[in-house]
């Protein structure tokens, strides 16, 4: 594999989930730049080819919620980066739990599968980066999301076995896990708690969202993108079933 970034994944194919915003885009962008053809996938079909007219890929319009539909999508990709995710803040004993078993699928289920259904071609060539995008609620608890929560630790887990599995077979799994990054989903939240509190969205996000985290700012999505792109660089075989956080501190605390 070559070191120049600019021609680091030529000949290699990957899937992002989600790829039509936020995480999933940056990630799109960079691994493209690095010379990988991309499949974008993403509920949001025109978002999805809006991305992948842009670095030159495939758009899929797909809900990853239900698993027939995941037979829709490539099996022969060298880089999976499981992505996709969805939020909801209730108190557990008022959690819906209709949207609670959606987050599980969407989160846990359909990585599995596309882990599942990514790994024989990956085992084929000898070669294989999995980055499940988990969070520091993968490795932290918050109140009032239960279901992501859960879902995050339950990816961490997944992506650990992965490792295990595929080391014979130079394939990797590791977690990237933010905290709050700019993305569509963070800025919902935002807005929700500068409604509850009555204060601006500057003030929730220092002294709501980061409260914990010595570095106050949020995360670009780009520089959680360059993280992927370096896990499937040269210079990371040896890292796997690791969970590899960009928190601002916030798990040192």
């Amino acid at each position: 594999m070559s070191s120049d970034p600019l021609h680091l994944l030529d000949g290699r194919s990957a899937l992002v989930t989600g790829g039509a915003s936020g995480i999933g885009r940056a990630c799109a962008r960079v691994l493209a730049a690095a010379g990988a053809k991309v499949h974008v996938v993403d509920r949001d079909q025109p978002g999805a080819e809006l991305v992948a007219a842009e670095v030159g890929g495939w758009a899929h319009g797909v809900d990853l919620s239900d698993p027939d539909a995941l037979d829709t999508l490539p099996t022969d990709v060298d880089v999976l980066v499981n992505n996709a995710g969805l939020q909801h803040v209730a108190a557990l004993h008022e959690f819906p739990p209709e949207r609670f078993d959606l987050i599980q699928r969407v989160m846990v289920t359909a990585p599995f599968l596309l882990i599942r259904r990514s790994l024989p071609h990956m085992y084929a060539r000898g070669w294989g980066r999995i980055v499940n995008i988990s969070s520091v609620h993968g490795l932290r608890a918050s109140a009032f999301k239960s279901a992501y929560v859960a879902a995050k630790h339950g990816l961490e887990g997944l992506s650990k076995v992965a490792a295990i599995e595929g080391a014979p077979h130079s394939v990797t799994s590791n977690c990237v896990s933010p905290g709050y990054v700019r993305t569509p989903l963070v800025q919902n939240q935002i807005d929700a708690q500068a409604r509850e509190h009555g204060i601006g969205a500057d003030e929730v996000v220092e002294r709501v969202l980061l409260h914990r985290a010595p570095v106050k700012r949020l995360i670009e999505p780009e520089d959680v993108a360059e993280l992927v792109l370096w896990l499937c660089g040269p210079h990371s075989g040896h890292l796997t079933g690791a969970s590899v956080p960009v928190d601002g501190g916030w798990t040192a605390t």
